[in-house]
């Protein structure tokens, strides 16, 4: 009996030794085996990994690109077609932006059983032995790389759409009807691409093309009423007169454009260049600036008396103008009004002399032309009256040439001898010289600062002429319209101006108020004195034999600068330097055909 139960408890020991070795053999065969894998498969992918119909165990990172790429081989070689209307275009998905990533698929499979802590590492290999695990494809679409080609196709696809338009063939007028256009939806086609491609099947995509509605399909009716305007003149009424545009011209000046929001339609219009050009040329006799009236101060009341009336201005209203011709041609009306607008003067016959701040005689200066022609004293006088009674705002700048305007026959001047180039010759407005030259002084020597001003080319006498003569240096010349004398008015002061011819005196006076300003004018500095050449006698045809006419006199060359400084209050103002270089002048004496000349005379056959 003791023998029986002692064989049992050895059975018993036996088999709990039994399970006790099977219970941890298991745990030590399963983890022999895992290290054995981890071993086996270190820097390559486990068993039970795959994508698509592809394994990939046992294949380290860049085997597992490889693979993949002939797997994935759509980008390359798939297929797209791209449809409009008739037209189509095959391109690949890669063409289109589509790229399979790789590299990001590779570490993914490698990643199965390699993620986590240990125990959750040998549960992902376990899993993937039991239930393989499949990569599915990284796809990256680059729209910049399939915007290209689609931009490509938008520019083929587009056709603007073209509104109606009117054609003028001299002055017949031709209706062009519009035409519709097309415009490939880019957004839309960009999405169709990015559906198509991310299913990895070639596809056709049909492309959403959109239809562009001009805003004017039809222009009949405006060139039926182009062809009514031209087909007679149009009347233009200006001022009291009437006169005609012919069609010819109008139709040069026509254009059309659209208006309207809701209902748009074509118009007529009018070149604004050419019109404008037109307007000026037929206009520009009608009009008219504005003129202030014009005083004399009176020394011993202190106040101003009227010496001519202001007048209103009348200025043509361009494009008040070309509003009104276009609403007539519009409406079929062969006619429309010339607009102007008036302009009217600063200072009105009641101005007084405290409100435009004339208080008292600024400047003062004369010049003297003694021996002048009769010819030349009249140029003197008329010049001189452009300027008397006249006016100069605050801040105003004086132009000389502006207010003589046209110096013409017309206008009272008469032949006199001027300095033109390197002669003196006789022509129109010989002495306005004098008038420019007495006016520069007196701004000068009042203090008020010259803008520009331009010297002669060589001395003359009349300048230098009379008492208080400033020697030379202090001359102007003026020649309408290139050349011209200009000061400013930089008191706060209106300033008028006053002249008077006395005999050969030309006195030039200026009035307005006093503020504190004195002038310190040097001696003239003069340099680099050249004699005159010998005279020249040139023949003359048109002279008698034995007669001789001096037309240039002599002058010797010479640099002259001359320094002036204005204080105001005893500071300085400002300073300013005129600096004048003379040439030397010959004298020139014309002579008739066979004249005996005087001994050593020079001719132009001895000059050349």
């Amino acid at each position: 009996m003791d023998f029986i139960k002692t064989r049992r408890k050895n059975a018993e020991r036996q088999l709990l030794y039994f399970i006790l070795a099977f219970l941890i053999g298991i745990p030590t065969a399963v983890f022999l085996l895992v290290l054995y894998v981890r071993i086996f498969f270190a820097g390559r992918i486990y068993p039970g990994v795959t994508s698509g119909e592809t394994g990939l165990q046992s294949l380290t990172l860049p085997e597992a690109e490889i693979a993949l790429g002939k797997v994935y081989s759509y980008p390359l070689y798939g297929n797209i077609l791209l449809v409009d209307e008739e037209n189509s275009w095959r391109t690949t998905p890669s063409e289109l932006g589509l790229v399979i990533d790789l590299p990001t698929m590779a570490q993914q499979a490698m990643a199965v059983g390699r993620t986590g802590s240990l125990s959750q590492k040998v549960a992902g290999q376990i899993r993937a032995w039991i239930n393989p695990v499949t990569i599915d494809p990284v796809l990256i679409v680059d729209q910049r790389v399939g915007g290209q080609l689609l931009g490509t196709l938008e520019q083929t696809i587009y056709q603007p759409a073209r509104n109606a338009s009117v054609t003028i063939d001299g002055v017949q007028a031709s209706a062009v009807p519009g035409q519709t256009g097309r415009q490939l939806d880019f957004i839309s086609t960009q999405e169709l691409v990015l559906e198509a491609v991310e299913t990895l099947e070639n596809s056709t995509i049909q492309l959403p093309v959109e239809s562009l509605q001009p805003e004017v399909m039809d222009a009949s009716g405006t060139a039926a009423l182009t062809n009514s305007l031209l087909a007679e003149p149009f009347a233009v009424n200006i001022a009291e007169d009437t006169l005609q545009l012919q069609p010819n011209t109008l139709a040069q000046m026509i254009t059309f454009e659209i208006e309207g929001d809701e209902d748009p339609s074509l118009v007529i219009g009018l070149d604004p260049t050419l019109f404008f050009a037109f307007l000026l040329e037929i206009g520009t006799p009608y009009e008219h600036s504005a003129e202030n009236a014009r005083f004399i101060f009176n020394d011993d009341t202190h106040e101003l008396d009227i010496l001519s009336p202001s007048s209103t201005g009348r200025l043509l209203d361009q494009e008040a103008t070309r509003l009104a011709f276009e609403e007539a041609l519009n409406a079929g009306v062969h006619t429309a009004d010339v607009a102007f607008s008036i302009e009217q003067p600063q200072v009105g016959d009641d101005a007084t002399a405290e409100e435009l701040g004339i208080t008292e005689l600024v400047s003062m200066r004369s010049t003297y032309f003694g021996g002048s022609s009769s010819a030349r004293s009249q140029n003197i006088l008329t010049a001189s009256q452009a300027f008397h009674g006249y006016l100069i705002p605050p801040g105003g700048i004086l132009s000389m040439a502006d207010l003589l305007g046209d110096i013409s026959l017309d206008t009272g001047y008469a032949e006199a001898w001027i300095i033109f180039g390197d002669r003196t010759i006789k022509g129109v407005g010989g002495g306005v010289c004098q008038v420019s030259t007495t006016l520069f002084r007196t701004a000068f020597f009042g203090g008020y600062p010259v803008v520009e001003r331009y010297p002669h080319a060589y001395r003359v006498g009349y300048y230098e002429q009379g008492p208080n003569s400033p020697g030379p240096g202090l001359d102007a010349t003026v020649f309408v319209p290139e050349v011209d004398f200009r000061f400013v008015n930089d008191r706060p002061y209106w300033l008028l101006m006053e002249t008077y011819v006395y005999g050969t005196q030309l006195v030039w006076k200026f009035y307005s108020t006093a503020d504190g300003r004195t002038v310190e004018v040097s001696a003239p500095e003069i340099s680099n004195e050249v004699e005159a050449e010998e005279p020249l006698y040139v023949e003359n045809p048109d002279l008698k034999k034995g007669e001789i006419k001096q037309v240039d006199w002599e002058a010797d060359g010479m640099d002259v600068v001359v320094h002036r400084t204005v204080y105001r209050d005893g500071e300085v103002l400002f300073s300013d330097t005129m600096k004048t270089e003379y040439e030397p002048w010959r004298a020139i004496y014309e002579y008739g055909p066979g004249t005996k000349l005087p001994k050593d005379a020079i001719t132009e056959e001895d000059e050349n």
